[in-house]
């Protein structure tokens, strides 16, 4: 069966909150699997003030990525993402934007492109900036939670939601080879079997 390609992806954006104080919230785990990836890249972040973003920029299986955290809170990352897309003419279906889902269970991982935003206030931005609902998600479950949502997104997942989401993060990046060639039916296959 013949794999349906896409663009591939050029630029991979962490959602998530700056400062020592969210670094371990659910909230932050766009940035988890960004830091997992430049490790595994050997690659560091660096402030770059004009895109008001960490940017690090790897080599991974052949392509050239750019890795983005923003240093602006979650509602305001499209200004990184816009900056950085525009300097590096790249177009928003080269984007792939990893943030936390509430409507996943912890160790889910899915990918989609296209759709609303579904109160993620990160995504809102994304849209407002790009222009477009035309990029990828990769959507790292998190749970649904016991009380109000934002307590939930901005505290500490437990020891055993944390190792799952862990656990959803390296199957996702074992998809991301896939991901950046543009195979993307074959990427979602892999990442959508549990």
């Amino acid at each position: 069966m013949k794999t349906a390609m896409t663009k591939p992806i050029k630029l991979i954006v962490g959602l998530g909150n700056p400062g020592s104080e969210y670094a371990q919230t659910r909230h932050n785990v766009g940035f988890w699997l960004l830091d997992a990836l430049a490790e595994h890249c050997h690659v560091s972040f660096k402030i770059d003030k004009k895109f008001k973003a960490e940017v690090a920029q790897a080599e991974y299986h052949g392509s050239k990525l750019w890795l983005v955290k923003p240093i602006t809170y979650m509602n305001l990352s499209g200004e990184a993402v816009q900056a950085i897309a525009r300097f590096y003419k790249i177009e928003a279906a080269s984007v792939l934007a990893v943030h936390d889902e509430l409507d996943l269970p912890p160790g889910s991982a899915r990918l989609k492109l296209d759709g609303g935003h579904a109160g993620n206030n990160g995504i809102k931005s994304l849209i407002q900036h790009l222009g477009t609902k035309q990029f990828y998600r990769l959507r790292i479950g998190i749970g649904k939670p016991p009380r109000q949502g934002v307590e939930h997104v901005l505290s500490k997942p437990k020891a055993d939601e944390k190792k799952l989401i862990d656990t959803a993060i390296h199957k996702a990046l074992q998809t991301l080879p896939q991901l950046i060639a543009g195979e993307v039916s074959s990427a979602m296959k892999t990442l959508h079997t549990d």
